[in-house]
């Protein structure tokens, strides 16, 4: 951060007088469940989203990234106007969604840096619009309770950019907790409580270097899928809502009501919602063999249900059955590209990110990237 503040002053003559730093996420079981009402168990990760600005005059915003020296600038007054094709997108959106709720954000000059990869599903906009919704506040010098700034960030990817997700990217950023995964409900809107990793274990991401580009892949035609299974069902369970609600049983005796691709999507968010209960539980236990299990469970459903994995990804989890100190591995976020995450002895982490990496590129040609992860903590605003 103080290398940050030191660029920032730099670049604009003074310090900022607002900063903020969010962590990105990895989604460690629960599927596409968020938008569906269910739980999801997820962590906010060391690799964070920097964000720092000062006003300016007039309604115009220029931001400036760090990790490549490229310039965005967009007008707070076109509200209307076609977001920016450039990160500015989400920096504007947030902006102009804490307008809309009473904020009184200027036009400002800032700076972002960043840790978080791009398009691999550690989801680097969630980040980004969490650190600069963070910063913007204290420029306005206004409060928002935390979970309605992830329904703020949400609004940005849903009304905005016209993408429909759910809220466990925010959420995870916002309410992430050090050394200890969150137990999220997305009915409530709610973190339940934290569910440690016992020490001996880290989970190692292992990015295929596949970029996907959520607003062009068939993230929102999954969740129509999902949306008829679910309209389907309330139907035959008048108590029911969502799919949340929906048992493997009711589903399967209900298969022959509903197109077999839906039913599929259906099996997979039903199937998620349940091991992430399991999976809690089981890590309760003391039992990280069976939790690492579940891990394989959901990607393979990932790969025939969803239908959200690539040969890149199937390929990784397979090797993570071979390669010794993984107990479990999968696909993680919206899927179409990213990363895997594999849960691994400790003290194997870093010979089995090599040895995992070396089969991938004899495979595909391709150097896949590895990060051992720390589970961190969540979004904040920085003094100085």
């Amino acid at each position: 951060m103080q290398k940050f503040i030191e660029k920032f002053r730099a670049r604009y003559g003074t310090d900022p007088a607002a900063a903020a730093c969010a962590p990105g996420r990895l989604e460690i079981l629960g599927n596409h469940t968020d938008y569906n009402e269910g739980v999801v168990l997820s962590c906010a990760v060391a690799q964070t989203t920097c964000f720092a600005a000062v006003p300016a005059k007039g309604t115009v915003c220029r931001i400036v990234d760090f990790r490549d020296g490229s310039e965005m600038t967009f007008d707070l007054a076109e509200a209307d106007a076609a977001p920016p094709k450039d990160g500015g997108r989400y920096i504007k959106g947030m902006a102009l969604e804490l307008i809309r709720r009473g904020a009184a954000v200027p036009g400002f000059d800032a700076a972002i840096e960043s840790s978080v990869p791009l398009s691999a599903g550690m989801s680097s906009s969630a980040a980004l619009e969490t650190a600069a919704g963070l910063g913007l506040l204290k420029l306005a010098n206004a409060e928002l309770d935390p979970a309605e700034l992830a329904r703020a960030g949400q609004a940005v990817e849903n009304g905005y950019l016209g993408l429909k997700t759910g809220l466990l990217d925010q959420f995870s950023s916002i309410f992430g907790r050090e050394n200890a995964m969150i137990l999220s409900d997305f009915r409530s809107v709610t973190v339940r409580r934290t569910v440690p990793l016992p020490g001996e274990y880290v989970f190692v991401v292992i990015n295929s270097m596949k970029k996907h580009n959520l607003v062009d892949s068939e993230y929102n035609v999954r969740r129509r899928d999902c949306e008829e299974a679910a309209s389907v069902m309330c139907q035959i369970v008048p108590e029911a809502k969502t799919l949340r609600d929906i048992s493997w049983e009711q589903l399967n005796c209900a298969r022959d009501r509903m197109h077999e691709r839906v039913f599929r999507r259906a099996l997979h968010v039903v199937g998620e919602c349940t091991r992430v209960i399991e999976g809690a539980r089981l890590l309760d236990a003391g039992d990280v063999a069976g939790f690492g299990r579940l891990l394989f469970e959901s990607h393979e459903s990932s790969r025939v249900n969803f239908e959200n994995s690539t040969p890149e990804l199937d390929y990784l989890v397979e090797l993570a059955k071979s390669v010794p100190g993984c107990l479990g591995a999968r696909l993680s976020g919206g899927g179409f590209g990213g990363i895997t995450i594999h849960l691994v002895e400790r003290a194997r982490a870093e010979e089995y990110a090599k040895r995992v990496a070396e089969a991938y590129k004899m495979r595909t040609g391709i150097a896949a990237e590895s990060i051992i992860c720390a589970l961190g903590g969540g979004a904040h605003t920085v003094t100085f």
